[in-house]
């Protein structure tokens, strides 16, 4: 039995790397690529192995880009579950960073042959697939880890900790906004066929590509549930399958109202993922595009800039993922590999019988995650059908009633 520091978060607890493989993310991919850096920068994986495109020739050069040899280079998912679980040293987790639509087949064979998988999200097209990725996780008792990365930067986590202290009171509103401008239209190489077609996507690109990510990001600062929204979807862009642009209206567990402003289609919007929390003690401000600082203003008192890095007021949650001092600056990468680093821990906890201090992994989003995703799309999908009436958020922890 081996304890793992949970302060010493890069540093994997077995003495070894562990052993990751990879379904998707090959030679020219964005997502992949973010996963392979994170992972490397965490410290806590060595890439073995890839089904990284289903063309044969891709990927063969997606595996000498990421250095895997050429045996255990496959080009099929299913292929590489089987060699893999029968091998002594085969992967201990598998990271899939395919389309939205293959999602499910992908990480149910994989925790059927006993593989730790690793999630892009949303966690799939449907609300029925997500239940049953979580029904076999439960019964495989092999992890699943959703990878929600904006969680994981320092200044969030810090949010986190001064909301459950009562740093604002008690939270009575929210405000949020997701802004990007690649989906402008007018320019065929902006954007991947495939996230504009509802079959791949699910019932909202919209929602299930940046939605999810607000969604999460708001759950993980207050820890409160969405549990009814209202949502208008717009085309604001060029014409396409899909809306490229969502407000949604959201009334929290605790009854407090919440506003989420969604659009890709934003000309001179990058990548601005922005969030508001008011309470009846003051209010908190933080903006992924400047993610090492955290804006706090008590109801009675001077606002306070909190930067990341150690003290100063850094609460430990905070200063747990932070890795250099103020002034050198860490970013999107480091939210990445914090993330694959505690997925590093509940792998090797799992696996090798390694012992976390309580709490390590509280902030590691799983199944159940990825599942309150898919219910969120769903709902904003049904309320924008039904002429933006107001719905009611089926919950992810109830017992599904029989059919």
């Amino acid at each position: 039995m081996v304890f793992a520091d949970s302060s010493a978060l890069r540093i994997p607890p077995l003495g070894r790397r562990l052993r990751l493989g990879f379904v998707g993310g090959g030679r020219g991919g964005l997502v992949g690529n973010w996963h392979f850096a994170g992972a490397r920068l965490s410290n806590h994986w060595e890439v073995v192995a890839g089904a990284l495109s289903s063309r044969p020739e891709v990927a063969a050069a997606s595996a000498r880009d990421w250095c895997i040899a050429p045996d255990r280079s496959y080009t099929h998912y299913r292929e590489m579950a089987a060699c893999e679980a029968a091998r002594p040293d085969g992967i201990e987790a598998v990271s899939i960073c395919t389309p939205n639509d293959s999602h499910a087949g992908i990480a149910a064979c994989f925790l059927r042959a006993g593989i730790d998988v690793i999630l892009d999200k949303p966690m799939t097209t449907t609300v029925a697939d997500a239940r049953m990725l979580v029904a076999l996780r439960a019964e495989t008792g092999v992890s699943l880890t959703m990878t929600y990365p904006f969680a994981q930067h320092a200044m969030v986590r810090q949010a986190s900790a001064l909301i459950e202290e009562g740093a604002i009171g008690q939270l009575r509103q929210v405000q949020m906004e997701y802004f990007q401008d690649w989906n402008q239209g007018g320019q065929p190489e902006e954007s991947p066929i495939w996230r504009q077609d509802p079959a791949r996507v699910g019932r909202s690109s919209i929602v299930g590509d940046i939605g999810t990510h607000a969604l999460h990001l708001l759950q993980a600062m207050t820890g409160r549930d969405v549990v009814s929204l209202r949502a208008d979807m717009f085309t604001c862009g060029a014409p396409k399958p899909q809306p490229d642009t969502a407000h949604v209206s959201l009334r929290l567990d605790n009854g407090a109202p919440g506003l989420l402003h969604l659009c890709n289609a934003a000309p001179g919007q990058f990548c601005a993922l922005r969030v508001r929390v008011w309470g009846s003690g003051g209010a908190l401000e933080w903006d992924q595009e400047t993610p090492e600082r955290l804006r706090y203003v008590p109801r009675d008192a001077e606002e306070h800039i909190f930067v990341r890095g150690g003290g100063q007021g850094i609460r430990p949650d905070a200063a747990r993922i932070s890795h250099l001092p103020r002034g050198h600056g860490e970013a999107l990468s480091d939210a990445w590999a914090n993330l694959y680093a505690e997925a590093g821990l509940a792998v090797a906890a799992r696996r090798h019988g390694v012992a976390l201090a309580p709490g390590t992994l509280r902030h590691l989003p799983g199944a159940i995650e990825g599942l309150r995703g898919m219910l969120f799309t769903d709902a904003c999908a049904d309320s924008y059908e039904a002429g933006g009436t107001w719905v009611t958020l089926a919950s992810a922890t109830a017992p599904v009633p029989p059919a």
